[in-house]
Parts: C-alpha cells; structure tokens; sequence
C-alpha cells in the first residue's frame, strides 16, 4: 500500500472514535424508546404533562390535553364509522393542529394513515388516495384543498370524504363536515388495548416518494421506523423536554414529520408550526416563540440567506439546527450570520434503512464513510462507481460492484436487512421494490439497495453530498418523478414524447423541470399549443413539478433499453449559446410558454420563481 493510501487510511482515527461512541448511545437510546408507539408516548406524556404547550400555532397554545381531547373526538368518530385495527385512512392537512390531533385520533385505533401531499392536484391526487386502499379520506380547511377535491369527486367514487373548515351547509353532495361530526362527539377515551394486536412492524402511516415509476408512491412506513426516526433530533442534538422545535417543513415529509411531531413525543416538547414557510417571518416566529431547535431542508437555509441583512438575523434563543441538504459553501454563512451554535447534518431516505450522520460539524459532510467505521457498520454503506444515464452501478469484469476512490463521485447503497428481502417497500407491485434492490453486489447472492444519490469522500472519509440521479430531482423542497411530469405532457394529443429532468438554477438548491418535447406527426407548436401546455401542466401539477423550460427537439434518443438519454439535454440545458433547438420558458405573466430570449432569461430570473 503506498504512502497516500496508508495515510488516507489513518486519518481521522480520532473521529471514528467519536462516531462509534455516539453511535453505540444512540442505539441504545433507541432500543429503550422502541418499547412503545408514538401514541402511546402522547398518552404517557397527557398523564404526566397534561398543562404543558404541546402545540404553538398562529399565536396559539395548544396543550397536552387539548390534543388528547380532539385526538379522542376523532378516535370516536373513526369507530363510528366502523373503522377497525389494520385499515387506512388517507388525510391531506396542512401544517395546522388538526393534523397533528387527526394523525394520533387515528393511531388511538391501530389504524394506518396516509399522509397525502396537500399540493397534489387532478390525477396525481386520485392515485395517491387510490393506491392505499383507504377507507375514509379526511381533508383539512383551506380553499386550495377544498377545489382540489372537488375537481376529482367523480373519480373517488364511493369513498367517504370528510372536510375540515366547513360546515355541513356549505358542503356539496358527496362530502361530509368533519367539524360538524367533532361537535357532535364527545371526547371519550379508549383503553389502549384497544390496539393491543398492533406490533411495532405494522404500519403506521403511508408517505410518499416520487420515485421512478411515474406515479407517488405510498411508502409503508412501520411504527419501529417512526420511533428510530423520531429518535434523530434526540441523538444529533439533545432535544429535550424544555426545547422548543420550529417547524415550517410539511408534515406529510419525514423530515417535517419526524424532526417535528415525532421529536416532541420522544422528548415531551414543545413543537411551533407555521402552516407555510416565510422567509420574512421566519425569525420574527423564532424570537417570539422563544423557538430552541429549528428542522430545515437545504432550500429553506437559502432562501433565508437570501433575504436582506439585519441586525436581528442572530438575536435569537436557537441552540441547534437539525436537517438535511445544507451545502457546504453556505455552511459557514449560515452560521455566522445566523448565530446558529450547532448544524447538524444527515442523510436518509422514506424508504430506506440506513442513514449517515456524524458528530463532527465539519461543514458540509454528512458523517463518515472509513474503512474502520464500515468493519462496524451492519448495513455496509459503501459508494460505488455508476452510470450517470442510468443511475445503476458499473459492474467489472467478473460482474460485481466498483467502490470508488477518495474524491470520486459514488453511488450509495447498503445492504439490504433481512425484513426487506420478505416485503415489499411499496405499497405497490413487487416490481416496483425489485428496482431499488441491486444483487450479486461484491459475491453472488448478496443483495444492496440503491438510495438514487451520489456522494463523495474526502481524504479524511468525511462524507459529501454530490447530487441526486436518475428519475427524480428535487426543486422547492419537493421530490420530482420526471417520468409523472412526462407522462402528463404525453397525455396531450400535440406531444409524441416527452424527456423530462432538472437544471439547476442560480442562486437556488435543487434543480428546476425543464422538458424536451418532440411533436406529433403533422402537429405544430404555435401559440394555441403553448397556451394549452401552459394551462395543462398548471391544472394537472403541483406548482413545483411544473416544467421552467421546454425545449423543442426534432426527435428523441433512446439508450438500448428505450429510455430517454436526457444526460446530454440536461447538461445543456437551457444555454442559448449552445442550444439551437427553440427554446421556451414559463411566462405567467401570460399564461403561456414564451420563447425564450437572453433578455427574457434575464428578466425570468429575477422574478419569484
């Protein structure tokens, strides 16, 4: 072994030492927690706690036992409707205290729940509720969420739908007030054994990832997997009972979720909500709620580092900042500017296993990946040379798996636990998990699973985010399948095909949509298309799917297994010094797709995208 490799090898001794040690107490942490669910922690936590602020929402204190109080409202209510240990409710709630009670109400019965993104529209919104098989679909207050519903009534067929904000006389045929049905409920509690039949590998909730297959996927989230996840403020940041966690993230996201309500039932804290992320009022909340920890996403760092400097950006009560997607050359920014005393980075993924976390604070890494660390490491995270069009490993000439070398971009998988191999990760067909799985990894038989993201190490093994591949970015905080945003494209009759990725643009995290286009036979992209593609994309997608830049290219390339080469496409993107194919971008000033120019690229820019 030369001289680089020896001492590649040795460095950091002192932090692998540091990373065991915290890793064994956080497993024992978590062992200890795993003896109950999430909602038997609340009601231990009403017992013991019941005046304590549970909730801090719009200027208002929501107690332990309010909760407990609508929580056992809905349980009743969800027994009315003959509801049982095992079925599938599927709520669509904003960030509001409603979903927190709605969420535990239904756990007090064993009953599974499908968090639903509340920005899902038209199609994308009947299959999410479609693939659970629920039994009831619980909507929260809002008039966004009301028309969503509304527009795709026909299409739920004879699903119950339940409506909160709304009283029974401003309701249409085929919808229910759940307020109305709260009113008329008493608060009744039940026996926890009730759920008694409920182990910790039953599913607790649904949440859903993009993915690669076109569709959200309904991930079958174990209560075990709640707890664990729970656990992580907890582990990287010592959230304790007199915290106060800020969280603006969506509560149907497992960050939102777990940094959120989850870390307050572990700890027995305090969580504030804001039903929207404002970058203008996300201090101002912080210094008036007296808020200890906040949970973030990379994008929500940027945009608040982005807004005008001021003498209060570090006048606060924050200790810790937990989260995912931080890029290293803001790290110190954001510290500095914001006074923040500890970041704390990892990464982990809704359907995965393994995550990487560290104790460290070196800006930007993630943890670690050292050779001594992976001897102690169960799920053997390694990072592997791969194919950037198909996001899939490179195998060499005896057909296993390459591990890359310090510096060099990899493909992280992990070995794949036993439970994984007996289920499905989805709740949908086994296909859908054989494609995450990768086998005969290093020896023949042996199965990993691939997280779709590249990393990098440093001479030291720290750990560095590098970018997500294949089917999915990620724009505005929000998983992107571009195969779901092709397909809708598709369904136009002026559009043969459609290659859809992600272009990154300046001064934001993640990458925007932009769309390759090839036409129909005899068809024409004139205004009147461009208005209609327009109008579809903003009716049948969410606002952050939707296409920033099409391109008009005269036919599409497929790889030798007929999928799109988009690798070429994306790199391009949408450089008007190097593409030639017509250009367009998404101009709502005018509700249509405009030809795009230097001048109007500019002008694009600087607008809110």
């Amino acid at each position: 072994m030369d001289e680089n490799k020896m001492e590649a090898l040795f460095a950091g001794v002192e932090y692998d030492i540091n990373e065991l040690k915290s890793k064994e107490a956080a497993v024992q942490h978590v062992m200890h927690e795993m003896k109950s669910h999430l909602v038997d922690k609340f009601e231990a936590l009403v017992a013991k706690q019941p005046k304590k602020p549970f909730l801090i929402y719009d200027d208002k204190i929501y107690t332990y036992e309010a909760i407990e109080d609508m929580a056992c409202r809905v349980a009743n209510i969800a027994r009315s409707w003959g509801l049982k240990t095992g079925d599938c409710v599927a709520i669509m709630i904003q960030n509001e205290p409603s979903f927190v009670y709605t969420f535990l109400g239904l756990q007090k019965l064993g009953i599974s729940v499908a968090l639903v993104n509340h920005n899902l529209t038209a199609h994308s919104l009947i299959h999410s509720v479609s693939a659970v098989d629920c039994k009831a679909f619980i909507v929260g207050s809002g008039k966004d969420l009301f028309e969503a519903v509304t527009d795709v009534l026909p299409e739920l067929g004879k699903l119950p739908v339940y409506i909160q904000g709304v009283s029974h006389q401003n309701l249409p045929a085929g919808m229910t007030s759940f307020d109305d049905l709260m009113k008329d409920t008493f608060p009744t509690a039940f026996s926890p054994s009730l759920r008694s039949e409920v182990t910790l590998m039953d599913t607790c909730c649904f949440i859903y990832t993009s993915g690669t297959t076109g569709n959200p996927k309904p991930v079958y989230i174990p209560h075990s997997k709640t707890v664990v996840l729970s656990c992580i403020a907890k582990v990287l940041i010592n959230h304790n009972q007199d915290d106060i966690m800020y969280v603006v993230l969506p509560l149907y996201h497992s960050t939102g979720m777990f940094l959120g309500l989850g870390a307050a039932l572990i700890a027995g804290s305090c969580l504030a909500l804001r039903k929207k992320f404002s970058a203008r009022h996300f201090w101002a909340d912080c210094r008036k709620y007296k808020v200890t920890n906040i949970a973030y996403i990379g994008e929500l760092l940027r945009y608040l580092l982005s807004q005008p400097k001021s003498e209060l950006d570090g006048v606060h009560n924050i200790r810790a900042a937990i989260g995912a997607g931080l890029r290293m050359d803001i790290w110190n920014e954001i510290k500095e500017r914001f006074k923040i005393p500890r970041i704390a980075e990892f990464f982990g993924a809704t359907e995965g296993y393994t995550g990487i976390f560290g104790v460290s604070e070196r800006p930007g890494a993630l943890g670690r990946l050292s050779p001594l660390l992976r001897r102690f490491d169960p799920d053997n995270k390694v990072l592997v040379k791969f194919d950037v069009a198909t996001a899939t490993p490179i195998r060499n000439e005896k057909g296993h798996c390459i591990p890359v070398e310090v510096g060099e971009p990899g493909l992280l998988i992990s070995k794949a636990p036993d439970q994984l191999l007996n289920k499905k990760l989805y709740k949908a067909p086994i296909e859908e998990t054989e494609k995450k799985l990768i086998r005969d990894v290093f020896v023949p038989g042996d199965v990993y699973m691939n997280y779709g993201d590249s990393f990098v190490l440093d001479k030291e093994y720290f750990v560095y985010f590098h970018d997500r591949l294949g089917d999915t970015f990620r724009w505005k905080g929000e998983n992107v399948s571009t195969k779901e945003v092709a397909n809708e494209i598709g369904l136009l009759s002026f559009i043969e095909d459609a290659s859809v990725y992600g272009v990154p643009i300046p001064g934001h995290d993640g990458k925007a949509g932009m769309a390759a286009i090839t036409l129909s036979p005899h068809a024409r992209l004139g205004n009147k298309e461009l208005q209609e593609l327009y109008v579809h994309v903003c009716k049948e997608l969410p606002f952050y799917a939707r296409p920033f830049f099409l391109r008009h290219i005269p036919m599409q390339v497929l790889t030798g297994t007929f999928k799109n080469k988009k690798g070429d496409l994306a790199k391009e993107g949408y450089d008007l010094d190097i593409v030639k194919d017509p250009l367009y971008f998404i101009d709502h000033e005018n509700k249509a797709y405009s030809p795009l120019t230097k001048v109007k690229l500019v002008k694009f820019m600087k607008s809110k995208l």
